[in-house]
């Protein structure tokens, strides 16, 4: 069989892995942290990188978790909502936590403890799904749902993330989706060359908040190099599902990564942190702020699902 499912132990941090026993790829996910995918790692020559990046051990993920949110499922809203509020159905709500600059961030389920569904193995992939009911936690989203989140591992290098999203609530609930990976090939990212194929830029306040209108941009639309280049930017995607939505290639080991969303995930937020080590490329289903904004935002009637999909390909030049 080339593929298997294990329970691993990395650090104090318990992990599920799925492994392709023919490449030697590895997956390894935190179900007790909002289903994060801790590592999606290849061997190169005598060594293995991380092309997604995790946490050291549980010291690191609960100090640097609620900062960086590497790897963070965002649900039910994506990157942040101006001052934490909110209006639906006539009702004003507003999030108790915030980030900082006095947004809400990056949604309320990144460290909820979700539940293992299904393991699955076969010859040409193998898969995990996990599983987490939000029941009303917080007053500022009081509106019941389920969220399954699928990782399958297959053959040639291709890992799928699933997300889908089932309305419980009796009534209509505003919701949003997306991934928040920080992306490393080895060295600085500024050797790295990057695309993704966008034309319109959201355009922002000083707080990151949309400002309701698009910017015309044609840079890295073709592969180019990082550079010093800073991004805290959101893209809106131009449709298509033969071609990526993003690239990333570093030349130095001709390690590529490319992403293929569907159609769910129309916008693409990229961020540079500032040691430049890595990159966040997130796959979200709206804008930011878009429970204000509705730019994007889905109104998901009562026993609806919604489902979401990207596929990360990694190979080599």
């Amino acid at each position: 069989m080339s593929f298997n499912i294990t329970q691993e132990k990395d650090e104090d941090l318990n992990l599920l892995q799925i492994s392709d026993l023919t490449s030697g790829i590895q997956v390894r996910i935190l179900p007790e942290a909002g289903a994060l995918l801790h590592e999606f790692s290849i061997p190169l020559g005598n060594r293995r990188i991380q092309v997604v990046e995790g946490y050291k051990n549980l010291a690191d993920l609960k100090k640097n978790y609620p900062v960086s949110y590497k790897s963070a499922k965002l649900s039910p809203f994506v990157c942040r909502m101006a001052g934490g509020q909110y209006s639906f159905g006539g009702i004003s709500y507003e999030f108790r936590d915030k980030f900082p600059d006095g947004s809400a961030i990056h949604g309320i389920l990144f460290n909820r403890p979700f539940s293992v569904l299904e393991k699955k193995t076969e010859k040409e992939e193998a898969s995990i799904t996990l599983e987490y009911h939000y029941q009303k936690e917080d007053p500022a989203y009081p509106f019941e749902y389920k969220i399954t989140v699928k990782y399958t591992l297959k053959t040639g290098g291709r890992l799928i993330l699933e997300t889908t999203v089932l309305n419980c609530s009796g009534q209509s609930i505003p919701i949003a989706d997306g991934w928040h990976p920080y992306f490393s090939l080895e060295g600085m990212v500024n050797g790295w060359l990057l695309s993704f194929r966008s034309r319109k830029n959201v355009a922002f306040n000083e707080k990151l908040i949309p400002l309701g209108h698009l910017i015309d941009t044609t840079a890295f639309y073709q592969p180019e190099p990082v550079g010093d280049t800073f991004f805290d930017h959101c893209y809106l995607l131009e449709p298509g599902k033969t071609k990526a939505a993003a690239t990333l290639e570093n030349p130095e080991n001709g390690l590529r990564l490319s992403i293929f969303p569907d159609d769910a995930y129309p916008y693409l937020q990229i961020y540079t942190p500032p040691d430049r080590k890595s990159i966040a490329i997130e796959n979200l289903s709206s804008a930011p702020d878009s429970f204000n904004n509705g730019m994007g935002l889905i109104v998901l009637e009562p026993d609806h699902l919604q489902s979401f999909s990207v596929l990360y390909q990694l190979d080599f030049r």
